[in-house]
């Protein structure tokens, strides 16, 4: 399976929570799962940090890269084509733009979202799991 890491998944599988849900941990911990992680999440993770919301042992740049690297994960890049997704996703679809650009990457590279949002989950035009 291929999936794409939310940002709170992200966060929530290198902590080891408890939050992650079974279904996340399983598909996580396959031989067979490759995981992709968006950089806009890396871009949530420093603004997280910079207003206070998140504290990490390290520099939120280092933290991300060991993060990848640990863990055998792709990054994968906004491009023009994730950001036209991003405002021409089908049918109702809420305003935050990170959501809308990890929507619209899963979307594009046809990856299997985790994410515990149920605005996203609700979203009928995305592969998710929780």
């Amino acid at each position: 399976m291929n999936v794409l890491l939310d940002t709170h998944t992200l966060l929530w599988a290198i902590a080891g929570s408890d939050r992650l849900s079974l279904s996340a941990k399983s598909v996580l911990t396959k031989p067979n799962t490759r995981v992709y992680v968006s950089v806009v999440s890396c871009a949530e993770i420093a603004c997280h940090v910079e207003k206070g919301r998140l504290t990490l042992p390290v520099h939120w740049k280092t933290w991300f890269r060991m993060a990848l690297e640990k863990n055998g994960w792709t990054p994968l890049p906004l491009d023009l084509p994730i950001m036209e997704e991003s405002y021409s996703l089908p049918g109702i679809f809420h305003v935050d733009p990170v959501d809308r650009a990890l929507t619209a990457t899963a979307r594009i590279h046809g990856l299997t979202l985790i994410t515990a949002d149920r605005k996203i989950l609700s979203y009928p035009h995305v592969n998710t799991l929780w």
